[in-house]
């Protein structure tokens, strides 16, 4: 059975399992490899059965345990040229240390894959598509603005991880520094919940079934506002949730509903 997962998201830490005929993809580990394995466990799968670890961008919410992980089970890492240079990941021998430059597809068992680029404040941020054969799969988060390339990139896809980082209101009147705030909602930092729902929909009437919402803010953000400001862009548009979509939020902390592909 081909599955997507999300196990941990938000910003205190991501990752994401995609299963296909025999592959396993975990895309980002920003959480301990201790962690990682125990997320794993509640959904089946261990970091024995890994084959490749794909990496968005060098954020350590996004690389905490990927060299442990590749170290440990012997598990090759793909990402940017860019995110290599900015990784802080320990050694990783030769063989599992594989660049790209451009975002050409490649293949992993039956998925390709294509990179695409994210609007992100890193070094060479990556987003992906997942072409299963019969369906396309996407991970965008850590986007500032949906741009051009992000929106051809997911425009098709059956299933969307899309970010949905902060609400306004809370972020504006929140805790946080003024030159923080400027960084989570500029056009290269975080989606905000408002941009998230207004993309969401646009989605759902291309042909988007299943949108999960994710990398949501600990301090600036709800599962139960997030959920609500995007199923109130929805909405505008008729959408029916349930219906016509399938709209779920990541868990911040454990393994997300698995979603049967």
């Amino acid at each position: 059975m081909s599955v997507l997962c999300t196990l941990v998201s938000g910003s205190s830490g991501n990752a994401a399992l995609l299963s296909h005929k025999g592959v396993n993809i975990l895309i980002d580990c920003g959480i301990s490899g201790k962690q990682a394995a125990l997320c794993l466990c509640d959904i089946g799968k261990s970091p024995d059965m890994i084959h490749y670890i794909l990496v968005t961008h060098e954020h350590t919410d996004h690389t905490k345990g990927v060299g442990v992980l590749s170290r440990r089970f012997n598990i090759p890492i793909i990402a940017s040229q860019g995110t290599w240079r900015g990784m802080d990941i320990g050694k990783i021998p030769s063989e599992n240390k594989i660049a790209f430059e451009r975002n050409d597809e490649f293949i992993l068992g039956d998925i390709a894959v294509t990179p695409f680029n994210i609007p992100h404040d890193a070094m060479q941020p990556t987003g992906y598509c997942f072409d299963l054969g019969n369906k396309k799969i996407a991970v965008a988060t850590d986007i500032g603005h949906i741009n051009k390339e992000v929106k051809s990139a997911v425009t098709g896809c059956e299933v969307v991880i899309l970010e949905s980082n902060y609400d306004s209101y809370m972020l504006e009147n929140g805790p946080y520094p003024q030159y923080l705030k400027q960084r989570i909602r500029s056009s290269h930092g975080h989606l905000c919940n408002d941009d998230a729902g207004d993309f969401a929909a646009y989605l759902v009437k291309t042909g988007t079934k299943n949108i999960i919402l994710g990398h949501l803010s600990k301090e600036n953000n709800s599962e139960t506002t997030a959920k609500k400001t995007v199923m109130r862009a929805m909405s505008r548009y008729g959408i029916k949730i349930g219906l016509d979509v399938c709209l779920d939020v990541a868990p911040r902390y454990n393994a997300g509903s698995v979603i049967g592909l």
